[in-house]
């Protein structure tokens, strides 16, 4: 399947994905973390689901490969999701509090002049900032929805969660993270 028809596919499952569903479990439940990748015949050092290039909303180029061997929480978010406004706040207090993780906010399904409009109204503009319009990062994670949290561990294996998450959640998934 061509990258156009992927980004076409994906775009449509977005849009048709509710906003915020509930995510891998009830309410307050950490679903445990799968086990690491299985070795390649040679060790890699940049896990595949790292291996995209972007742009942030400020214009500049972003690789993710960049994070690999760090703590980082991916928000999937949209310019016109309720949830995403209403999680911002506790994007904004986690990324303060675990300064040892990569924030990384990945804006799609609409504008750039949305997103932007968005970043500055919530005051998310200290975390990275991706500019998505074509999908090709909630593509790479697997995500088809918004607001979803990707958390990844060092050794690229990740955990997903479906907003909307409190301050108190979102606290709970970072720290699970950082444990083992």
């Amino acid at each position: 399947m061509g990258t156009r028809t992927a980004a076409v596919l994906m775009t449509a499952a977005l849009l048709t994905a509710a906003c915020g569903a509930q995510g891998d479990g009830p309410a307050g439940a950490l679903p445990t973390w799968p086990s690491a990748p299985a070795a390649a015949s040679a060790p890699e050092t940049v896990p595949a689901a790292l291996r995209f290039t972007a742009r942030t909303l400020d214009g500049k180029d972003f690789k993710g490969e960049s994070l690999a061997g760090k703590h980082v929480v991916f928000w999937f978010w949209a310019p016109w999701c309720g949830n995403c406004w209403d999680e911002a706040p506790a994007v904004r207090a986690n990324a303060a509090k675990f300064g040892d993780v990569a924030f990384i906010g990945v804006a799609g399904l609409d504008t750039e002049a949305a997103m932007k409009d968005f970043v500055q109204r919530t005051k998310t503009g200290t975390i990275v900032q991706l500019s998505d319009d074509k999908g090709v990062v909630w593509t790479k994670l697997g995500v088809t929805e918004q607001s979803t949290f990707v958390f990844m561990r060092p050794d690229g294996s990740t955990r997903r969660a479906s907003g909307p998450l409190t301050t108190e959640e979102l606290t709970g998934y970072v720290t699970a993270t950082l444990a083992g």
